[in-house]
This record gives structure tokens, sequence and C-alpha cells, in this order.
């Protein structure tokens, strides 16, 4: 047999609890009051003492003793009926309750649990293709409100994450178009052509090549940014210094041959708990930023530190610099200054924003200080490992000085 739908809900079971306790004390209640007046009976009771002779009229004498025990009895029957009939009244005072209870529990339940089957249509109308539904549920601020609230709170971060997806991908396929736009015009113009010259052929190779290697970096770091989207790093207690050492080492002969001076200051001590190859990456991504940007015969100083119970790595460059309105989207993915293509620049343009989520998802900040004409200053600030989280200041500020 099937079951009843609403047999199963919650406010049926709500109603079936509250009102089994409010029968149940109420059993107790008039259970205990009428045991209290059942025994308080022959307690309350006053006997009765004749003090004169009635006698009657003349068919014989009435004792005194005689009406003492007619009117006890009577009064015993009259007492213990009084008390049945408030058993009686009890019981049906109980049913009385219980319906009522039933119907006041059905309708108090009902009223509670309105904010859900609103929660519930509004989560039931939304979509994976149109997040921008809210519950935006009034009324105290309780249980289910706070409920409807994480619940906004979770759809806006999802329709965050999945417009940054889609974000991702259209801009991606765009700066995938540019080389794979420059393969196809050399494949047609030279490569094709049985009368090119191998001068002509040996230039349309190099720029393919070109061509693919950006294709190729640009592949690299957005499977970097995917992997560090999910966090994934290894755990370990990394001396900062040594990071900065590496990276200065790896980018030292991209900077002499671009005719700029790296200059390298490392304070020893400070260390991070993370993932030594993500921040390899985050600092060479930094680094390579800067050697990009500064002009011939400039300097670019890389320094690590500790302060404050934070650990930093700094990377100043002496280039154009960058203006204060765009400070907050150089972490953007394939931003570019002056809005150029992350393909004609010669580089992907996800480098800071893969810096970012690495700093980021070690617990950390990325600071910036930078002045249209006087160069830039990128700061990666840690949590120091080696200081307890108590002597560690709340959050991380100004820029390291450069001596």
């Amino acid at each position: 047999m099937t079951r009843c739908r609403w047999s199963s809900t919650i406010r049926f079971r709500m109603t079936v609890t509250y009102s089994a306790w409010v029968f149940t004390l109420g059993v107790i209640v008039l259970g205990l009051l009428y045991l209290s007046v059942l025994a308080s009976v022959d307690e309350t009771r006053k006997p009765l003492k004749v003090r004169h002779m009635v006698l009657g009229d003349g068919s014989g004498a009435i004792f005194a003793k005689e009406v003492e025990a007619a009117v006890d009895d009577w009064e015993r029957e009259t007492t213990y009926g009084a008390v049945a009939l408030l058993g009686k009244y009890s019981l049906v005072a109980l049913a009385l309750l219980f319906l009522l209870s039933l119907a006041v529990g059905w309708w108090q339940s009902g009223r509670a649990l309105r904010p859900i089957r609103r929660i519930t249509s509004t989560t039931r109308e939304i979509t994976a293709t149109d997040l921008s539904r809210r519950i935006a549920l009034d009324g105290p601020r309780d249980e289910l409100r706070e409920l409807a609230e994480t619940i906004d709170d979770m759809l806006t971060r999802l329709s965050t994450a999945f417009e940054d997806q889609r974000r991702l991908l259209g801009d991606a396929s765009h700066e995938l178009r540019n080389p794979l736009a420059i393969i196809q015009t050399s494949l047609d113009a030279v490569l094709s052509r049985d009368d090119a010259s191998a001068e002509q052929r040996q230039e349309a190779t190099a720029i393919v090549g070109r061509a693919v290697g950006r294709m190729g970096g640009l592949v690299e770091d957005l499977l970097a940014t995917g992997r560090r989207d999910a966090l994934a790093f290894a755990e370990a207690d990394i001396e900062l210094a040594g990071i900065a050492r590496d990276a200065g080492a790896e980018y030292r002969l991209l900077a002499e041959e671009s005719g700029v001076r790296l200059v390298e200051e490392h304070e020893p001590g400070p260390a991070v708990i993370g993932d030594r190859d993500a921040l390899r990456r985050a600092v060479a991504n930094v680094l390579s930023n800067a050697v990009r940007v500064a002009p011939a015969g400039s300097s670019v100083r890389l320094t690590s530190g500790g302060a404050g119970g934070w650990c930093w790595i700094a990377v100043r460059d002496e280039g154009p610099g960058i203006a204060e309105e765009d400070h907050s989207r150089v972490f953007d993915r394939f931003w570019q200054a002056g809005q150029r293509s992350a393909a004609t620049s010669g580089h992907s343009g996800l480098g800071l924003a893969i810096v970012r989520q690495i700093v980021e998802g070690h617990g950390g900040r990325v600071g910036l200080d930078s002045v249209p004409g006087a160069g830039s200053t990128f700061v990666l600030w840690f949590p120091d490992s080696r200081r307890a989280p108590a002597d560690r200041e709340s959050r991380p500020t100004g820029v390291p000085a450069f001596h």
C-alpha cells in the first residue's frame, strides 16, 4: 500500500511530535492533579458531631451515631462522585487538547517551514546556465535566514567561477587564434608554394616556430592555471632565500642578453611551508616580467627577507611602471598594459594571474607599488613558518626597503 506523501513530510512529523509532547504533558499534569485530589479526599473531610439527640415522629428514636454515619456516607459518595466526574472531564479535556494541539502544530510548523519552501522553490528554478536568481530571504535573522544567505553566497561564488571559466575559455580561444592565423598565413603564402626560395621558407619556418612556441607557452600556462585552481600543492618547509636564488640563477643569463643587470640581496632564515616548484614558478614569472619590461642598461633587484612574522620576495624593475587605476587589474588573466593582445606582446598574459593564485594558495598575498615612469615593485608575502601565528601581524603592509 502506497504511503501518503504528506505523512512523510517534516511538517507532519513536527505536528505529531508537538502534539504527542503536549498530550503527554497534559496526561502527566491532569493525572497528578487527579491523584492529588483523590488522595486528599479523606484528609479534607471533617467528621460530623451531633451534640443533641434528635427525636423522630414517635416511630422511634434516632441516635446521634446513626445520624453521623448516614451523613458521612452521603458526603463520601458525593465527594467520590465529584472526583470521578473530574476524571471524566479530564479525559474529555485531554482529547480536545490533543486535537487542538494537532491543529495548532500543523499551522505553526507550516509557518515555520515556509522559508524552507521558498528556498526549495527558488533553488529549483536555478539552472547551470542562469545563476542570477537569489533567495533573498527576509524576516528575523534566524537559522533559516542564515541558511538562505549561505546559499546566496554560494550561488554568487559559483556564478563568479562560471563567469571566470567562460571568460578564460573565450580569452584563450582568442589568444590561440592569432598564432594559428600566423601559421596558416605562412603555410599558404610560402610553404605551400613550389617557387618559394630557401630563404623565404627558412623565414616562414622561423615564424611558424615562434608561433608554435607562443601556443605551447599559452597551453602550459593554462594547464598551470588549472592546477593552481585545484590548489594541489605539496607541503615542505622551504627556505625562501633558496627559492629566490634559484629563480635569479635561471634568469641571470636572459637579463644579461637583454642588457639588464640583475642585483640580488637575500636574508637567510625566513621559511614558508609550501610547494617548492610552485613557489619557484611564481618568483620566475615575476622576474621574467621585470626583465621583459626593464629597459637596456637598467637594473632589476631581487631581494628576500622577513618582517612581522611574514617572509617576502620582492622584485623591483626600472620599467615604464603601471598606472594606479590598473593596479587591481594587473593580476587578471590575459590583461595587458594598454590593452595589447597577449599573443602580440610575446607572452601568454597568464604569468601574474598564476603568481597570485600560487601566493594566495600558500596563505599569502601579492603587493604592488608602481608609479608610471618610475618602475614597479612586486612583493610576494608568505606566512613565516618559523614564527608562531600569535607573533604574526594580521596582514603584511608596505613594501620592503631596498638598499
